[in-house]
C-alpha cells in the first residue's frame, strides 16, 4: 500500500475500526474513507453498492458487524444473523465488482466449534457443532470466511480473513445488557465501588438517571451493589483476551506485507480454513479475571458467582502459530491493558447513559 491508497474502514467508530483507523494514521496513511451507520447502511444493497462506485476505495477493512456478549446474542438471534450476513454479502462482493485490491474480513473465534481442541487452530472450522448461545452470529462470521475464500478462488480476489480472539480496550461498549464479559466486569465493579464509596452523584451521572433510588433499582438486575457484584456463571471458564490495539496492528501488518497466496499451502488439494488466528495463545479464568479487575479499580466487596446462568463454552484458546510464523505477535499482556483500559473510562467515558 502506499500512504495515499484510499482504504475505506468499515466500523470506524467500533473497537476494533477505531483502533484500525488510529494505527493507519500512525503509520502516514492519509486517505482513510470512513462513513458511520446514519451515512451509510451496510445492509443496503443499493447504499453500499453507490458509495463504492463513488468512493472507489483501493482496500477494504471490514470491521463492521453487529456484536455482542452471551445475552445480546441469546437474545437478538435473528438479528445477528441477518445483519451480518448482509454486511459481509454487500461489502465483500462490491469489493469485487469495484476491483478492490485487498480485503480485510474481520470475524471472530466464536466460529470454532463448542468442543473444540484447545489451542484452536485454524483446521478446527467445521469440524463439529457450534456454541449454541453464540451460533448465528458465528455462522454468519463462518459464510464471510467462505465467501472471502470463494471469490479468491473463482475470481483471483485477495480477500484475508481474520479471527481475533475477544478483544478488549478503548472505545469499547460499556452497556450492561449487550457487552462482552470483560468491559462489563470493569463497569459493574466500578459502579459497586462508588455504591460502597457513597459517591451517589457519579453513579447518577455515569447510568444518566435521575436520582440515586432509580440507579440502584437498575443495577440490582444486574446483581451489582456496595458490597457485592454478581457475575454470571461459575467463573471455571477460561477465555483470552487481545488488546485492540494489538489487533489492529496485526490487521494493518497483514495488509501491508501479506497476501491471500500466504494463508495456505501450495501443495494443499483443497483451498480451505485460509483464516488467520490473532491472539495471544494465553487464557484466564473469568473468577481470575473478575479478581484482576477488583484490584485494579480498588473496590472492596465480594464477587458472586450465580451458577444458575450459563457458562459457555469452558475454555476457548487460540493458536496464534499461523499468524506468528507469518512474522507478527501480540505485545500487551492482559493486566497492563485492563489498566489502560480502565483510565481510558475514567478519563474518556462520556457517560451515555445505560
Amino acid at each position: 500500500m502506499n500512504k495515499d491508497s484510499k482504504i475505506y474502514v468499515a466500523g470506524h467508530n467500533g473497537l476494533v475500526g477505531s483502533a484500525i483507523v488510529k494505527i493507519l494514521k500512525s503509520k502516514g496513511y492519509v486517505s482513510i474513507i470512513t462513513r458511520t451507520h446514519n451515512e451509510l447502511d451496510l445492509t443496503n444493497q443499493k447504499a453500499v453498492e453507490e458509495f463504492f462506485k463513488k468512493e472507489k476505495p483501493e482496500y477494504v477493512i471490514l470491521a463492521a458487524a453487529k456484536v455482542g456478549g452471551i445475552v445480546a446474542n441469546n437474545t437478538y438471534r435473528a438479528d445477528f444473523i441477518y445483519e451480518n450476513l448482509a454486511i459481509q454479502n454487500n461489502v465483500i462482493h462490491q469489493s469485487y465488482v469495484h476491483n478492490v485490491k485487498k480485503l480485510l474480513f474481520l470475524g471472530s473465534t466464536c466460529i470454532y466449534p463448542r468442543n473444540a481442541p484447545q489451542p484452536m487452530s485454524e483446521s478446527c472450522l467445521l469440524t463439529s457443532s457450534l456454541e449454541y448461545t453464540n451460533e448465528p452470529y458465528a455462522i454468519a462470521k463462518i459464510a464471510g470466511i467462505k465467501m472471502c475464500e470463494s471469490y479468491n478462488i473463482q475470481y483471483g480476489t485477495n480477500f484475508i480473513s481474520v479471527m481475533p480472539t475477544n478483544l478488549y480496550g478503548p472505545n469499547d461498549n460499556f452497556d450492561l445488557e449487550k457487552s462482552h464479559v470483560l468491559p462489563a466486569l470493569i463497569r459493574k465493579i466500578y459502579l459497586a465501588k462508588l455504591l460502597n464509596e457513597e459517591r451517589y452523584d457519579e453513579v447518577i451521572k455515569d447510568l444518566n438517571v435521575k436520582d440515586i433510588k432509580e440507579a440502584m433499582d437498575y443495577l440490582d438486575k444486574f446483581g451489582v451493589s456496595k458490597d457485592v457484584v454478581e457475575i454470571w456463571g461459575s467463573g471455571s471458564p477460561r477465555r483470552e483476551f487481545l488488546y485492540s490495539e494489538d489487533m489492529a496492528d496485526a490487521c494493518v501488518f497483514l495488509l501491508e506485507n501479506r497476501d491471500f497466496k500466504d494463508t495456505y499451502s501450495k501443495n494443499d488439494k483443497e483451498i480451505k480454513n485460509t483464516h488467520i488466528n490473532i491472539g495471544t495463545g494465553k487464557d484466564i479464568s473469568i473468577k481470575e479475571l473478575a479478581n484482576l479487575i477488583k484490584e485494579i479499580v480498588g473496590f472492596n466487596g465480594e464477587l458472586v458467582f450465580n451458577t444458575d446462568k450459563p457458562d459457555g463454552t469452558m475454555v476457548k484458546l487460540t493458536d496464534p502459530l499461523k499468524l506468528n510464523k507469518l512474522g507478527w505477535k501480540h505485545r500487551i499482556e492482559l493486566e497492563d491493558g485492563v489498566k489502560i483500559m480502565y483510565k481510558w473510562y475514567l478519563d474518556n467515558n462520556k457517560r451515555k447513559g445505560r
